[in-house]
Parts: C-alpha cells; sequence; structure tokens
C-alpha cells in the first residue's frame, strides 16, 4: 500500500483531549477502509504565520499512514467538513521516517539550552570588540575641516 505523511492543524481553542479525539476519529477512518497509522506526533500549540479563520495558533499533528488512496481521501474529506479542522496536507513518500520528526527533534534541542554557548557576537564577548575612542586615527569633523 501507498505511505503518506499527513500533517493537519487544529484551533486553538480546542484542547489537546480533543485534538486526540480527532486522531482516533480519523484513525477509524483509515482503518474502516483497510489502512493503518504507523506514528502520531502531537507537535503542540505553535503560532501561524498568518491567520487562518481568525486563529493566530494552532495544533500541530503529524501522521504517517499506510493506507489506500480511497481512505486517505474519506479522511481528507472528512477533515475539509470538519470545523475544529483549519488545514491539512498529505505528501505521499516512498518510506517513513524512522525516530522522531524534525520538529520533535528540534524542540527538544531547544529545550537543552545549547543556545547560551554561541553567544550574541560570534563567539567574541562585548570587550574583545574596538571601541570608536580607542582608534589612533580620527576623521576630522566637518566643521574643523572646513575653512571660512
Amino acid at each position: 500500500m501507498p505511505l503518506y505523511e499527513h500533517v493537519f492543524l487544529a484551533r486553538q481553542d480546542v484542547s489537546a483531549q480533543q485534538v486526540e479525539a480527532l486522531v482516533e476519529q480519523f484513525k477509524g477512518v483509515i482503518e474502516e477502509h483497510g489502512g493503518s497509522i504507523a506514528k502520531n506526533e502531537y507537535w503542540g500549540l505553535k503560532s501561524l504565520a498568518f491567520r487562518v479563520n481568525k486563529n493566530r495558533k494552532a495544533h500541530y499533528t503529524l501522521l504517517n499512514i499506510d493506507a489506500p488512496a480511497a481512505a486517505v481521501a474519506e479522511m481528507e474529506r472528512q477533515q475539509g467538513i470538519s470545523e475544529d479542522v483549519l488545514r491539512f496536507l498529505t505528501i505521499r513518500v516512498e518510506a517513513h521516517e524512522e525516530g522522531p520528526s524534525a520538529m520533535l527533534s528540534r524542540k527538544d534541542r531547544d529545550d537543552r539550552g545549547d543556545r547560551g554557548d554561541r553567544g550574541g557576537f560570534g563567539g567574541r564577548d562585548r570587550d574583545d570588540r574596538p571601541r570608536g575612542g580607542d582608534r589612533e586615527e580620527r576623521r576630522p569633523r566637518r566643521d574643523e575641516s572646513s575653512e571660512n
């Protein structure tokens, strides 16, 4: 059977438990048509790049699906009808990725606090920067250079 990666965005005012209920509903549709969901990842409540139906945030969920095309089409039809689903995208893939997705691994990296090691000045401290007053040559001011 073909393999798919499917991401859907749920409204910001539904709870995480309601998002799980939506996943179970869509899982039932897939299994009803002879498919299965290999992986289910909840990415959390994230900000959107622009407002979608008056929502500034959405619950993101990834589903790795192994199902016939008819099952995916029926799931997408039901998501289009649902008021809780803002957007969805399904992509056919050759193979599912093993382990956590890039979104989850990025969240783990942010949680570790690796950012503090880099610093904001390319590895230099503020004191290493040359100061304006320490330069030997100084350009004359405009009023100093003009002789009237």
